[in-house]
């Protein structure tokens, strides 16, 4: 009775500390009643310096209480009574911030090895960017609690024009009609946003900006080719994916870009060619860099508040020779189905001779410092990786991505809150992830070391918290193990059924 009377007293305490659960709109006696009553776990992490995710400062020798699956009490250390039969996590010389996102996923299905090396990397959300029957059955797992995963935000079915780059599951369409089906269908399954690609027609693009408005749906991508970047941003696309088309619409050559595309037709015999001569294109612009149209550019994109997707981490590899990765040691992690489809698609995009080699690395370079460009003018910049795509591995390869957005230009602040605080703003869910507070969900990633002095130091975790399950060292180690013995395993049937990517970003 002494260990319930412990807890009843902390939980008491509570009530009348909440300040920051009644900020939050939420009374905080109801709060510790409801808690009380369900037997929710409380957990303290004490002593730990707080990386809030906000533009405040970090806060030293902090305490962060837990209740079930959210945050209730940020402050001193010293404030916190005594903890009864509460876990505490020794924080001291540690560094706590929000769950991490990767604003650009696909895979989610592969349940055995992608949802733990999420959540093993401190990625507790991701943005799932292309919605089919698999992996829709995987997010409602993890909604009911049947799967240990990141929290998914999922898109549509991809949905591109009557000649694509794509197959299955891909969502063709001809005209404004079969446009506006291809939202509604979306809709219907559940989606949260409706994913744009590369050859849909202009009648269709419009058509469907116009249904997603009708239906309260948002849209995000690539650059319909089709459409001037700042006109798709006018019409409401939210993120453009992988810099696809920054350089042409940030170059003093801009226009004699965009009228050569603008006269080549797509061609459904070669859908390749298209594909082939805009990315050569987007090449040569990124050597003709002019100011002027990209602080244009730039303005355009801040007063339609559209956002930028980088992923650096997919670039990175098509920009160098196909066998550089081969030896990656997280391809351990990696089904041998997979490692075999990777290694032979990247050669219809790697560089091969010296001169391409330096070619491509030129553009990459190139990527960073335009990237490095919007950030400054005060572009919405977010962390995805593209991972499934080759050598792009789930949970890791954010932690690269957040090495490039630095290398770029971001600071580490900055660079981490791409994939906390702005992510959580940009999906609407800001009231409940992103930043630490009391109200909030509990994601969280202990670290050992300071990210705001290296970013590096998001890959030293101790511990991770999502929705209130503490995922600590032992715990995360076990996870690591189970999904390289997943991955070492001969495929199912069901496995090899996954969908994988058909060319080198999705």
């Amino acid at each position: 009775m002494r260990v319930e009377a412990n807890r009843r007293d902390f939980l008491r305490w509570l009530a009348t500390a909440g300040a920051g659960l009644a900020a939050a709109g939420i009374a905080p006696a109801v709060f510790a009643q409801e808690a009380a009553a369900a037997g929710s776990d409380v957990v303290v992490v004490t002593g730990v310096t707080v990386v809030d995710g906000t533009d405040g400062p970090a806060r030293p020798d902090s305490a962060v209480v837990l209740v079930g699956d959210r945050i209730a009490w940020v402050g001193p250390a010293a404030e916190v009574p005594r903890r009864g039969t509460a876990r505490v996590i020794d924080g001291r010389g540690r560094f706590l911030v929000p769950g991490l996102w990767d604003m650009h996923t696909h895979g989610i299905e592969m349940e055995d090895v992608w949802p733990p090396l999420f959540l093993a990397n401190g990625v507790t959300g991701i943005r799932e960017m292309q919605g089919y029957d698999e992996n829709r059955v995987t997010r409602d797992k993890i909604v009911r609690g049947e799967l240990l995963g990141p929290r998914v935000v999922l898109g549509s079915a991809i949905i591109d024009g009557p000649v694509s780059l794509l197959g299955p599951p891909v969502e063709r369409v001809a005209n404004a009609e079969e446009a506006r089906a291809a939202v509604r269908t979306a809709a219907a399954q559940g989606s949260d946003f409706i994913k744009v690609y590369f050859y849909l027609p202009r009648e269709c693009f419009t058509a469907i900006a116009d249904e997603c408005d009708r239906l309260g749906l948002t849209f995000a991508g690539h650059w319909p080719y089709r459409m001037r970047q700042l006109e798709a941003a006018r019409y409401g696309q939210r993120s453009f994916e992988h810099s696809f088309g920054l350089p042409i619409a940030t170059s003093g050559r801009r226009d004699e870009f965009l009228a050569r595309l603008d006269a080549k037709p797509f061609d459904p015999k070669a859908p390749r060619d298209f594909f082939n001569l805009a990315r050569e294109l987007d090449r040569q612009a990124a050597q003709a860099y002019d100011p002027g149209t990209a602080a244009r550019h730039f303005a355009g994109l801040n007063a339609f508040g559209t956002r930028l997707t980088p992923t650096f981490a997919v670039n990175r590899v098509i920009s160098r020779p196909a066998d550089t990765y081969a030896h990656d040691p997280r391809l351990k992690y990696i089904s041998q189905d997979i490692r075999d489809y990777w290694a032979d698609r990247l050669r219809l995009f790697t560089p091969v001779t010296p001169e391409q080699v330096a070619q491509q690395e030129d553009y990459f370079q190139a990527q960073l410092r335009l990237t490095g460009e919007a950030y400054r003018a005060g572009v919405g910049i977010l962390g995805g990786t593209d991972c499934q795509n080759p050598y792009v591995f789930p949970g890791f390869s954010l932690h690269d991505e957040l090495d490039f957005l630095v290398e770029a230009g971001l600071t580490p602040k900055r660079a981490l809150q791409t994939v906390t605080r702005d992510a959580a703003a940009f999906l609407g869910r800001a009231d409940s992830v992103g930043t630490i507070g009391a109200g909030k969900a509990a994601d969280l990633v202990l670290l050992d070391a300071d990210p705001l002095a290296d970013i590096r130091a998001v890959r030293r975790i101790d511990t991770v918290v999502t929705a209130g399950r503490v995922l600590d060292r032992a715990r995360r180690a076990r996870m690591l193990a189970d999904a390289e013995a997943a991955a070492s395993r001969p495929p199912s049937a069901k496995a090899r059924s996954v969908r994988l990517p058909v060319r080198g970003c999705c």
